[in-house]
């Protein structure tokens, strides 16, 4: 079967997200999948198939870490609709049957697709003992990002603290289900992004994870409410580096970007 890694949230090779997609015609046992994500090694692999016409949704869709299934991803689920456009296997808007509900994929004229997420209900929350430490900066405030993201989302003071970090990743285990976004609002307001952020995964086998759709559906109504704009654009600070452009809509949150296969194999297994 033909395997792909698609580079997301980038409108060039090696940046944004890697993550691996398979196009199936069902999915085989969860061994299987969570054996094929850890060879794969990105940080999420997308297991799809077509589901019969009809229906509420056109394909069926699952996200594997190298460790685990995870609930919601952004990244490998843009790479998906990114494929299946690219290669004819659908055409226009694609509706995702997933474990958040269902979620569309809309590509747009200028060849990027915009996902509609659910938002990520935000509830602050006492700083946990020991994260300061763990984080190596003191946060402003903590929220906690609910079930489907299941991430401590922290605010600090300045973007400059954000580029800075050098967490105890061991350390942030103790602190969410899933992890840790740190976010700022930009230092320069001309730079072409809003605010700021990275995100630490050690608990699910990610120790950062370069671009995080999923984060930016906390994100995007974190910085909307503070900043009183329902559009935006965030820029994730790893290595790799890429931005998200959001919309807020209430219960429901647009993430936009682009993606670019860069290899196009074949799995033998």
């Amino acid at each position: 079967m033909r395997i792909r890694i698609v580079d997301a949230f980038a409108d060039r090779p090696f940046a944004g997200n890697p993550a691996g997609v398979l196009l199936l015609d069902a999915f085989p046992d969860d061994a299987w999948l969570q054996n094929v994500a850890l060879e794969v090694n990105h940080a999420e692999t997308a297991f799809a198939h077509p589901l019969p016409a009809g229906g509420e949704a056109d394909w069926a869709l699952r996200w594997f870490t190298p460790a685990t299934e995870v609930a919601l991803c952004g990244h490998a689920t843009l790479a998906t609709a990114h494929v299946l456009r690219s290669t004819g296997a659908h055409e226009g808007p694609v509706r995702f049957a997933t474990r958040s509900g269902v979620l569309i994929a809309t590509p747009e004229e200028d060849g990027s697709v915009t996902l509609d997420f659910p938002t990520a209900p935000l509830t602050p929350v006492d700083m946990p003992e020991g994260l300061v430490k763990a984080l190596g900066a003191e946060p402003r405030a903590a929220y906690d990002t609910g079930p489907q993201v299941g991430d401590l989302l922290v605010e600090l003071a300045a973007e400059e603290e954000i580029h800075a970090l050098r967490p105890d990743l061991k350390g942030l285990c103790e602190h969410s289900e899933r992890g840790i976004i740190a976010t700022a609002r930009a230092a320069d307001p001309a730079g072409g992004y809003d605010y700021v952020s990275r995100c630490f995964f050690p608990d699910v086998g990610i120790d950062e994870d370069p671009v995080t759709g999923s984060a930016h559906t906390a994100l995007a109504p974190y910085w909307s409410e503070r900043l009183g704009r329902t559009d935006l654009t965030g820029l994730q600070a790893s290595a790799r580096s890429g931005r998200v452009r959001t919309r807020q809509h209430g219960e429901r949150t647009l993430l936009s970007g682009r993606a670019v296969t860069v290899i196009d194999g074949e799995l033998l297994v």
